[in-house]
C-alpha cells in the first residue's frame, strides 16, 4: 500500500508520542516497543469495524509479543462529538477485550496528525529500528466476522519484518470508521 499524502511513508521512523493510557501511566514510544518492533494501532470504542475485530486484536497483540513485537493502540477519536470514546469508556473497552497492551488517549488528536492516521481501526508496523514496515489492515474481515483461515495479514507482515527486515511487497489499506476530528 501506497501512505497517502497525509501519512507516514514506508521507510519513515516512528515519531515519538508521549500519552496517558487506561492504565494510570504514560507511555512514549520506547515504552511500548518490543526487542523486534512496534505495532501501533488507531482504533476506538464505538466504530463497528474496531467492534468486529477488537476480541482478534487481542489475540493477535499476544501473539505479536511472543515474537517480540510490542503492541500500543491509541484512541484519538473527539470524545465531545462522541462520548462513547470518552476515557473512561475506554478502560472499559480494554477491560471488556481483555487488551494486555497500552491503550492510549490522544486527546489533543496530536499523534494521529502526525502519524497521518485516516481511519479506526489503522495498522503501523515498526521494525527494531523504529522503521515503517507495514501501514495497513488487520486482516480482510472489514466489519464481519473472520472467515474459516483467513490470511493474518498484520501478523503475518510482522513475522516478516521480525525475520527478513522488511514487510510485504502488497499490502492493503485499512478501512474503517473516519477519525473524529474537532472543531473547535
Amino acid at each position: 500500500m501506497q501512505s497517502s499524502d497525509n501519512s507516514i511513508a514506508l521507510g519513515a521512523t516512528a515519531p515519538d508520542f508521549n500519552l496517558p493510557g487506561v492504565d494510570g501511566r504514560n507511555w512514549c514510544y520506547a515504552d511500548a516497543a518490543g526487542a523486534n518492533g512496534l505495532v501501533l494501532m488507531f482504533i476506538c470504542n464505538h466504530c463497528p469495524y474496531v467492534k468486529a475485530v477488537a476480541d482478534r486484536i487481542a489475540s493477535e497483540a499476544r501473539a505479536l509479543h511472543a515474537i517480540g513485537v510490542g503492541a500500543v493502540a491509541i484512541n484519538s477519536n473527539d470524545a465531545r462529538s462522541h462520548p462513547e470514546d470518552s476515557f473512561d469508556n475506554m478502560k472499559r473497552f480494554a477491560k471488556q477485550h481483555g487488551f494486555g497492551f497500552p491503550y492510549l488517549h490522544d486527546e489533543s488528536q496530536q499523534v494521529a496528525r502526525t502519524y497521518g492516521a485516516q481511519c479506526t481501526p489503522e495498522f503501523y508496523g515498526f521494525d527494531r529500528d523504529r522503521v515503517l514496515r507495514y501501514h495497513g489492515r488487520l486482516d480482510a474481515s472489514g466489519s464481519r466476522p473472520a472467515a474459516p483461515g483467513m490470511k493474518r495479514e498484520l501478523f503475518d507482515a510482522m513475522q516478516q519484518v521480525v525475520d527478513e527486515g522488511r514487510g510485504p511487497e502488497v499490502q492493503h489499506a485499512s478501512i474503517g470508521c473516519s477519525i473524529k476530528w474537532r472543531h473547535d
